[in-house]
């Protein structure tokens, strides 16, 4: 599972020229699966996507967590985050995970972290304009992978 996470002051999904969903302060997260991703890992990434500290205090320090701003948070779906661009002038996504079982993962996904922070989504596997205004900027790079690194050395 790859994740990234944008802070921003306002995001908009746009479809069919028309805003589906939209919100201000806080993180555009775009998200891809893999094979060998599971509901085990979103436990993980919902407390460190909750609780990650990557909003300014009125010091100005990255002290406060979306909870803490009473942010909401815009979840679209994104293949092209397992792209393979290496071989050639095109690139390869076999590494995204099959379309039913990754549409599974993002539905489940957005509902249990919407348990948690107010959470909108986009349409999994539509043509969408993604319009925002970063913040800071601030961005961030979830990989599972990561994970496993991390693990391994406690």
């Amino acid at each position: 599972m790859r994740l990234v996470l944008q802070r921003v002051n306002n995001a908009k999904c746009i479809i069919d020229n028309k805003v589906y969903s939209e919100i201000d302060e806080g993180l555009l997260i775009f998200i891809g699966f893999t094979e060998g991703d599971s509901l085990d890992l979103f436990p993980y990434f919902y407390k460190k996507i909750t609780n990650m500290r990557i909003f300014s205090d009125k010091f100005s320090k990255l002290n406060l967590s979306i909870q803490d701003i009473h942010g909401k948070i815009l979840l679209i779906s994104q293949f092209t985050l397992y792209a393979w661009p290496y071989n050639g002038n095109r690139p390869s996504f076999t590494k995204a995970l099959a379309y039913e079982k990754a549409n599974e993962l993002y539905l489940k996904f957005a509902e249990g972290l919407g348990q948690i922070v107010e959470t909108k989504c986009g349409v999994f596997g539509a043509d969408m304009k993604i319009e925002l205004q970063n913040d800071g900027p601030v961005t961030i790079l979830l990989d599972s992978n990561d994970i496993k690194e991390v693990n391994h050395g406690k």
